[in-house]
């Protein structure tokens, strides 16, 4: 397949917090326009690969990796690339809802305006909010704290925070963990709606939700010896669930795992 048809690639990724490797000898290519989710067991380094993608593992001291990733043809780790840049084309939504202690207008204006929008605010409100299948929820009350929402409101308010600053990629790292499953149901359904325009990849640690809501999965699992994540498989999500190619796949998946 084409470069072109790839929004993100992983070459020979290792990622290591000081002298722990983390993550091991990733290959990965992420498809343009598609949802691809990271399954496995705890502490297999799903989120630990989902942050190298937009350099959030920079935040941590002890953090470094070996590798590269590509986004356009460009490595995101040379030396003469902005992370605050990659950030903001590369957005991220968290696994625990975080909207800013502001009104709901403001969360949205916010980043948009470090970024340094110039446009109509009060439409970029308005679009980031439909695009989130929130605005018909809030028009009635901008001003009123981003806190005062529900769960699922406030990590939908968080993804319209996100699309603000105008990303192409959009990393979720479990964004339905803390959510009932009516509002999963409904997150799911709005990534659907969003990758028409956006690349989105996604931590889950429900099966169901990969295997209903991403075009391509990969499997992590931890390698016993040293502890280190390494990818098992990847492929279109529908064969992965179907007729995996790897035991430790099929185990996984029919819970034989573990």
């Amino acid at each position: 397949m084409m470069q072109g048809n790839y929004a993100l690639q992983a070459k020979d990724l290792n990622i290591y917090y000081g002298s722990f490797r983390a993550v091991k000898d990733i290959e990965l290519n992420i498809h343009t326009n598609k949802i691809t989710s990271f399954i496995g067991p705890s502490g297999c380094g799903k989120s630990t690969l989902l942050r190298a993608f937009n350099r959030m593992n920079d935040l941590i001291e002890i953090s470094h990796m070996k590798g590269s990733i590509e986004y356009k043809g460009k490595n995101l780790y040379d030396s003469d690339v902005d992370p605050v840049e990659v950030r903001r084309r590369i957005g991220m939504v968290f696994q625990k809802p975080n909207p800013f202690p502001k009104s709901i207008y403001d969360n949205i204006a916010w980043g948009a305006k470090i970024n340094g929008f110039r446009g109509n605010m009060d439409e970029l409100v308005e679009e980031s909010l439909r695009s989130a299948a929130l605005w018909d929820e809030v028009k009635d009350k901008l001003d009123q704290s981003g806190l005062s929402l529900s769960g699922g409101q406030q990590q939908r308010l968080c993804i319209a925070r996100t699309i603000a600053v105008k990303p192409e990629i959009i990393l979720m790292d479990e964004p339905c963990s803390a959510l009932d499953p009516i509002a999963t149901l409904k997150i799911e359904e709005l990534m659907r709606q969003l990758q028409e325009e956006y690349t989105i990849v996604i931590v889950t640690h429900n099966m169901q939700q990969a295997a209903r809501a991403s075009d391509y999965t990969a499997f992590l699992n931890m390698d016993s010896s040293d502890r280190a994540g390494y990818m098992v498989e990847f492929n279109e999500t529908n064969e992965m669930f179907t007729s995996p190619q790897n035991q430790e796949t099929e185990d996984y998946i029919t819970g034989r795992f573990g």
